[in-house]
């Protein structure tokens, strides 16, 4: 039997559009924040931008970077071409940043302890690092707002609790409050500072409010969200509160509330789930949106827009995950907790049309909705962004929005942190490169590892052991702009389960409708080195183990890619084992009619930096041809290429001998290709894919969304030659 979902109908029909003569957003360029550190500066340390906002003439931005208690600069007078201005020490960690002119006002804690808060805003210019001024805040400080007319600043003084005291919960004293301070390009009036105690309001913890987040509308009314207290409030300017309310719950139906089981299984249900908002903006003076985080108790996955009185306007429930999932950003591993975790949402009007834009946290996406009708917004793009989406800033008068990404993860061997910079264009929106979207059950999916041609328009793909309960045979039609899924076969075995210790790196047609797969063995994981003969339903028919003379030298890093040439099935080892020379990978040879085994040596590159390995193989015409790249991010990525070898050359010699090393001849460097979506290039190119008319199609592995932005790329590098 098979679990099959044909493309019919959409949740939602998000693509990117092929049309011109439209306005989108699309990225142009990512500046990771290391470069901010000076000459001689260790590198290797973490380095987070969280905070953002621009200079008035946009030309500058502004960050803070919690773990080196610093303002970062950036130059985006070329705003395709970010360059450095160096970090500036504020003695403290930062919590936010605005800027009124060209001064910045920064939030900066210098608590000693969770029962002693203390902090402090500064006033600092822009250009030249000048401390212009202070203010004692008699608390510690969390997110700052500006107001409109650039006359006042708010800030949330969060007293923020002890998360492993009580496990988190609260009231846990002392309570916060709201601060509202005169301010000017000049600096800061500490003497008209106006606290607002905000004890009492929440039906949540009422003796211990945590302000989360503030912004300001044109009537000089600050609002509030208190996401432990999952309360709302709006204060005027002479600090009196005009509204609050609970920011009340949300059923949600449709989500994957497991965590931990390898698999994207979206049938289940959280009533009464609490919004527990973040992040809030005004869209006009009487209407706000949350991003509905969560925090302990809560977090529906979603976002809203209140009315100031507290009338709920629009519930956005699960749309805003539903279409993530289509587009392969479904982070499984929070399934438990907040799902997507939509923490941050901004506001602001390009070329007349009214924008939201929402930001996922874990799932690493920008969500651009028309807010034109505030009861009815439409979901636009969903745009890539770097690795924890935290803070945002819109520069409508050079159509420009940024993102800063805050997850550095070097000490993972992941990318370094980004600020992200998008452009108001009249252009296609060019991202998603693949989608769901438009098939009759809510399909997720991720990790996209091998990939095989069918025809001129067919990809199939398959997933690896990330989802190791639910591995799948995904069928791409490539034609299409986005590339879509639009059948999802999932593996089973012949008693009809779903197989199980799968690691598929690779896919082939075997001739006859059905596939052969290649799974990556882990011996201490218990998963077999194997190749698998699959039916079209998916049904795996045989199981063929390694033999023993490669069993004796084996090692973790196995099989990445797979391919068939005549009787023979090709297959790449990602790296050496036991008895390779150095930078020599074997391509391993299996005949389906003898059951011969035999291999052959390719010579691949020294890494300067991690490993070199092979993660694809395919055969076209006279030539195999190979990917190789290393396991490096971003601006330390060398080695991402696609090379041949003449098929002539593929002579098998017996395993355990002296293996003939083949020549290899470079068809493509990707490394433009995979900086051509203005992002930081991505470490896992996996798939390629050749059509018999030798148009070859490329895919990268977004492991599942976990340390990993999600970010998949699906393109076409062009007509490979099939002749020799």
């Amino acid at each position: 039997m098979t679990n099959r979902a044909v493309c019919l109908t959409s949740v939602i029909a998000l693509t990117a559009s092929a049309a011109s003569a439209e306005m989108n957003f699309n990225r142009i360029a990512s500046f990771p924040v290391v470069m901010n550190m000076a000459e001689g500066e260790d590198r290797n340390r973490e380095s987070s931008p969280e905070i953002i906002d621009a200079t008035a003439d946009g030309m500058t931005l502004i960050y803070t970077d919690s773990p080196l208690g610093a303002l970062g600069r950036i130059d985006i007078s070329n705003p395709a071409d970010p360059r450095p201005l160096g970090n500036l020490d504020l003695g403290g960690e930062p919590t936010s940043v605005v800027v009124i002119g060209q001064t910045a006002f920064v939030g900066v804690n210098t608590s000693e302890s969770y029962t002693a808060p203390s902090g402090m805003i500064k006033a600092i210019d822009v250009a030249s690092g000048t401390e212009l001024g202070m203010c004692d805040l008699g608390g510690q400080p969390d997110s700052l707002a500006k107001s409109p007319d650039g006359t006042f600043v708010s800030i949330a003084i969060e007293n923020e609790r002890d998360e492993d005291l009580n496990d988190g919960l609260i009231p846990q004293l002392p309570a916060g409050n709201l601060i509202m301070i005169d301010a000017s390009e000049a600096g800061l009036n500490c003497d008209s500072m106006i606290v607002t105690d905000l004890t009492g309001l929440a039906e949540v913890a009422p003796t211990d409010p945590e302000p989360e987040y503030v912004h300001i509308n044109s009537l000089g009314e600050t609002v509030v969200s208190l996401q432990e207290n999952n309360h709302m409030v709006v204060v005027s300017r002479d600090g009196t509160i005009i509204s609050h309310f609970s920011a009340g719950s949300v059923d949600l139906e449709g989500i994957d509330a497991t965590d931990e089981r390898a698999a994207l299984v979206f049938t289940e249900s959280q009533p009464g789930r609490l919004r527990e908002p973040d992040a809030v903006t005004w869209i006009d003076d009487q209407h706000f949106a949350t991003a509905n985080e969560g925090d302990y108790e809560g977090g529906s996955r979603g976002w809203t827009i209140f009315h100031k009185d507290g009338t709920v306007v629009y519930e956005n429930g699960t749309q805003f995950e539903h279409a993530i999932i289509q587009i392969g950003h479904y982070p499984d591993r929070r399934s438990d907790a907040k799902g997507v975790e939509p923490e941050s949402v901004t506001f602001a009007t390009f070329n007349d049309t009214p924008y939201l834009f929402v930001g996922a946290e874990r799932a690493s996406v920008v969500g651009v909705y028309n807010v034109t009708d505030v009861a009815n917004p439409v979901l636009e793009q969903l745009l890539p962004s770097g690795v924890g989406p935290e803070g945002y800033v819109t520069i409508p008068s050079r159509n420009l929005l940024v993102s800063a990404n805050e997850s550095d993860l070097i000490e993972d061997g992941g990318a370094r942190a980004h600020v992200m910079i998008y452009q108001y264009q009249d252009a296609p929106a060019a991202y998603p490169h693949l989608t769901s979207a438009g098939m009759d059950t809510l399909t997720g999916w991720g990790a996209i590892s091998g990939m095989v041609a069918d025809g001129e328009d067919t990809v199939w793909a398959v997933n690896d052991s990330f989802y190791g309960y639910q591995p799948t045979i995904f069928r791409i039609d490539a034609s299409s702009t986005p590339a879509k899924i639009t059948d999802a076969i999932r593996i089973i075995r012949a008693n009809g389960d779903i197989a199980q210790k799968l690691d598929l790196e690779g896919i082939t047609l075997d001739g006859e409708g059905g596939f052969w797969a290649a799974s990556e063995g882990r011996t201490d994981r218990v998963i077999p080195h194997a190749l698998y003969h699959i039916s079209a339903e998916g049904e795996i028919k045989a199981e063929i183990g390694l033999p023993a003379e490669l069993m004796a030298v084996e090692r973790r890093f196995g099989f990445e890619g797979i391919t068939k040439v005549g009787d023979t099935l090709w297959m790449a080892l990602q790296r050496e084992w036991g008895d390779d020379p150095e930078n020599h990978a074997k391509l391993v040879a299996y005949n389906l009619e003898t059951e011969e085994w035999g291999a052959v040596h390719y010579p691949k590159a020294e890494a300067t930096t991690g490993w070199v390995g092979l993660s694809e193989i395919t055969a076209h015409g006279d030539h195999v041809y190979l990917v190789e790249r290393d396991n490096q991010h971003d601006f330390r990525a060398v080695t991402k290429k696609v090379y041949r070898i003449p098929l002539s050359e593929m002579q098998p010699a017996a395993l355990g001998s002296d293996l003939p090393v083949v020549s290899k001849e470079l068809v493509r460097d990707l490394l433009p290709d995979l900086k051509s979506t203005g992002g930081y290039v991505l470490d896992k190119v996996e798939g390629l894919a050749i059509t018999p008319s030798g148009e070859a199609f490329v895919s990268t592995d977004n492991d599942g969304v976990d340390d990993h932005s999600g970010e998949t790329m699906f393109f076409s590098i062009g007509t490979v030659a099939s002749g020799s």
